[in-house]
């Protein structure tokens, strides 16, 4: 990443002011590679102000359900040493349409099932799959195996 301008450079504190996250989040962002940063002298974290866009991606993924693997995926498309633009942003957005419409569908489906199931471990075995597929917890014996031990009665 080239060195940002002097007045283009932000602090960490003052990248979590404007982003509305923790410094400990923005090191967690920049220790998975999805944001960068550059050193002073005195070994203090810069960040191009472009940052604060890369962020914005990132928390707007987040939002959608997505991975912060599947959100770096995106963003390494993405030149670091500018700001993601409106076209990059559409570009994005429609990459990640299709996974979160197979997610959406997926989670119809479930939902849609749920009412054949109660949910338990199972009284359901041939139409439950999502709770106890194949009686997976018959090993640990009767009743509800899903429910925290010293919880039932």
């Amino acid at each position: 990443m080239t060195k940002p301008d002097k007045c283009d450079e932000l602090t960490i504190g003052e990248v979590a002011e404007r982003s509305g996250l923790s410094v400990p989040s923005i090191r967690f962002y920049e220790d998975k590679g999805l944001i960068t940063s550059v050193r002073t002298a005195g070994n203090q974290r810069r960040y191009a102000r472009h940052t604060l866009r890369r962020i914005a991606v990132i928390r707007a993924g987040q939002r959608f359900g997505l991975t912060l693997a599947e959100i770096g995926a995106a963003l390494d498309s993405l030149p670091v040493d500018h700001p993601p633009t409106k076209r990059d942003w559409a570009r994005l957005s429609k990459a990640w349409h299709d996974t979160l419409a197979e997610r959406i569908e997926a989670m119809t489906r479930v939902r849609d099932g749920l009412t054949d199931c109660i949910g338990c471990g199972c009284l359901s075995l041939a139409t439950c799959p999502i709770y106890n597929h194949d009686d997976e917890l018959a090993v640990d014996g009767p009743g509800a195996q899903r429910w925290p031990r010293g919880a039932r009665g």
